[in-house]
């Protein structure tokens, strides 16, 4: 039970963080179907900032890490611009936008990486590496039974995420920023007319889901290889989605959807160990939060409610 608490955990917070990025954007307005390319193209910033400085520091220092963590937030953040520029100024499809910046990332990543291990480091690869992630026990309650796993081996940067996650829930809920850009995902008209510049909040919320999905990028890229690599991420940005329109694009209901995928991924490995089943069933475990998906989404997407104007286009000269 422990194994799957702690594994469950390092899945479901980078998840969750990235599907608070996808409320943000999509709470203003703006279609964002491009999560899987942010945190690819943040979590590929995150590992260059460690292959071309993690050297001066000494074994074992977390000084990387955390410049990678804010690397990848910072490379999310400005990948996103070209979605937000796409969609905001230029008017385009926020669909399509979406999936060309995931094609988009997945080819770039994967030829930069190349061409800059070959340039540079003189290696044949498409990956960057990233020393071990260290993790810690909280002391006092990771003695506490059962749920003790919760603070047990725990990744520093699932501290992070639970701070930063508070911070979001605060912002878009108890401020005057959040209130306008909930205004704009609603009534952008209105907004527009009560003096408010809609095209700055979704640049801005855009350029939050950015840095967000590359933060979480990053995570994975410590949890789950310890590499930089752009074929490690297929399908969590559309899984990040998912848990965010099951959660009816509110950040606690999308928590307890995060935290469904990753328990169930957990509870599957931990299921073929204890049946003492071949390594190849490891692959049909990775189906089980897409199937959880589309479980979900069969019974609770008829009672969802998107942002009123979720993908619409909107033109300041025609309201």
């Amino acid at each position: 039970m422990s194994s799957i608490i702690i594994d469950g955990l390092s899945f479901s917070l980078p998840l969750f963080i990235i599907a608070i990025g996808g409320i943000y954007s999509e709470g203003s307005g703006i279609t964002n179907l491009a999560l899987e390319g942010f945190l690819g193209f943040g979590a590929f910033c995150g590992g260059l900032t460690v292959a071309f400085f993690g050297s001066s520091f000494a074994a074992g220092s977390s000084t990387p890490m955390y410049l990678a963590l804010a690397a990848a937030m910072a490379g999310g953040m400005v990948y996103s611009l070209l979605h937000g520029l796409l969609c905001i100024t230029f008017k385009a499809n926020q669909v399509i936008s979406g999936v060309v910046m995931n094609v988009l990332s997945v080819a770039l990543t994967a030829f930069l990486a190349n061409q800059i291990n070959a340039s540079v480091f003189g290696t044949a690869s498409n990956k960057f590496m990233l020393a071990v992630s260290p993790r810690i026990d909280v002391p006092g309650l990771s003695k506490i039974p059962v749920l003790g796993a919760v603070f047990t081996s725990v990744y520093p940067f699932e501290i992070i995420i639970c701070i930063l996650a508070v911070i979001c829930w605060y912002l878009l809920y108890r401020t005057p920023s959040g209130m306008r850009l909930r205004a704009c995902g609603d009534n952008p008209q209105a907004f527009d007319a009560a003096g408010g510049n809609v095209s700055k909040i979704r640049y801005g919320a855009v350029m939050m889901s950015g840095a967000l999905a590359g933060l979480g990028g990053m995570c994975f890229a410590y949890s789950i290889s310890t590499n930089f690599s752009s074929s490690i991420y297929a399908g969590f940005g559309y899984l990040a989605i998912a848990a965010m329109i099951f959660g009816n694009w509110k950040i606690l209901p999308t928590l307890v959807a995060c935290l469904l995928f990753g328990f169930a991924r957990s509870g599957g490995y931990a299921l073929i160990n204890m049946l003492g089943l071949p390594s190849s069933y490891s692959d049909l475990v990775l189906t089980l939060p897409y199937v959880l998906t589309l479980v979900l989404l069969i019974f609770f997407s008829k009672g969802n409610h998107a942002p009123r104007a979720l993908g619409e286009v909107y033109d300041k000269g025609k309201r």
